[in-house]
């Protein structure tokens, strides 16, 4: 498993952007994934998928796990919080008690623990609020890694996943692992913010919902000076997703719904000049879409 950690800055209008990556590496076979596209379309897309998004060799999708660190408006906000420390998953060997240097990573970058105000789960899954709270030598508890910070969680995911919700129905075993480590603790602390349909964080960042991953799956819309971006999490794993919409990843919990809320997104970002940061994408880690017949393309640059 490879560990890069890529912090140029990205500057939109009066915003920055870093991105902290915890590793980088194939992850999944291509079919898996994303079930709907077809061996064809990795093979006629090689030249630009891979090496960032693809191993042909192996057939497995080159995933990011990373956390993109936003100031804006005076204050320091993080959208998700990777897998986390020393957590049990016994249903995944990959994020199962990881040991990684993600907050050293984050000092590199200039930022610590108290500085941070605000952390964005675009949706609770387990590789996306680990590092909302952290271990303390001598207590058995899971602390808030944040301690400054209101944590911004759908409200739609925190009843599903939550005990209300039977933490997620009881499907994935991990899922109440995750909330009773990475959750639970920050509603302890009365750090939890829900919000549902629209939140706006200040005169530059929105929270929209985009349903169909998770319940409650969200993007985090950018506006500065006319420059634009939108910060999807999970409604594209891969950027084959954005020449086929349609098909959804093997983790969305409802395809044909994550499908639509990916249209709407693509649509919006093309029309628009958006640039689209994916939760998982290798490479640079964005994306431009743009309109291409009925469907969409992409700028070259955005996926080098």
């Amino acid at each position: 498993m490879t560990d890069t950690n890529t912090a140029q800055p990205i500057v939109l209008g009066d915003v920055e952007i870093l991105r902290i990556v915890e590793w980088q590496a194939p992850f999944a076979p291509a079919r898996d994934l994303v079930p709907g596209v077809g061996p064809e379309v990795w093979e006629s897309n090689r030249e630009w998928l891979a090496p960032d998004h693809w191993e042909p060799d192996t057939d497995r999708v080159v995933a990011a796990l990373q956390t993109w660190v936003i100031r804006s408006a005076g204050r320091t906000v993080l959208v998700d919080t990777g897998v986390g420390n020393g957590r049990e998953r016994p249903g995944n060997p990959l994020f199962h008690q990881r040991q990684g240097d993600f907050p050293g990573r984050l000092a590199q970058a200039g930022v610590r623990p108290q500085d941070v105000d605000l952390v964005v789960n675009t949706h609770i899954h387990a590789d996306h609020v680990g590092w909302n709270t952290h271990a303390v030598e001598g207590d058995e508890a899971w602390q808030p890694t944040f301690p400054n910070a209101r944590y911004l969680l759908p409200a739609a995911d925190d009843t599903h996943f939550g005990p209300a919700g039977g933490y997620g129905g009881g499907v994935r075993p991990d899922d109440r692992l995750t909330y009773e480590d990475s959750v639970a603790p920050v509603h302890r602390a009365g750090q939890a913010v829900l919000w549902d349909g629209e939140y706006r964080i200040d005169d530059h960042l929105t929270l929209e919902a985009a349903p169909g991953h998770t319940p409650g799956s969200a993007v985090l819309r950018l506006s500065s000076r006319g420059e634009r971006a939108v910060f999807v999490g999970d409604l594209l794993h891969s950027p084959v997703q954005v020449l086929h919409p349609d098909c959804s990843s093997c983790f969305c919990l409802d395809p044909r719904q994550a499908a639509t809320s990916r249209r709407r997104v693509l649509e919006r970002a093309a029309d628009e000049g958006e640039l689209v940061i994916p939760a998982h994408f290798g490479g640079s880690g964005v994306v431009r879409p743009r309109r291409q017949g009925g469907g969409f393309g992409l700028e070259p640059w955005a996926v080098s």
